[in-house]
């Protein structure tokens, strides 16, 4: 499983996004390769998933991958929870 996590610019925000994201699938014993990059990118990008904010998502219609919404990059249980209910049970 691909996991895209996006910012603007791909650089401090989605790599904040990207450990935290890593830390909760860590916890939910889910294996997946975790990446980090801007929206441009993430939007020419294969992925089963992109974790982003609401104002990003809507710069990705269309795109293959379930995407994931986030308001707080650094809330752990919002994190946790969004994944939970996007990955299969």
């Amino acid at each position: 499983m691909k996991v895209l996590c996006v910012c603007g610019l791909g650089q401090g925000t989605s790599l904040i996004l990207r450990m935290n994201v890593e830390s909760v699938l860590k916890d939910l014993n889910v294996q997946a390769d975790v990446e980090h990059t801007d929206v441009s990118t993430a939007s020419g990008t294969a992925a089963d998933f992109i974790v982003t904010s609401n104002e990003l998502a809507q710069s990705l219609p269309g795109h293959a991958a379930k995407i994931v919404v986030v308001n707080n990059y650094f809330d752990l249980d919002e994190i946790k929870s969004s994944l939970q209910g996007a990955l299969p049970s």
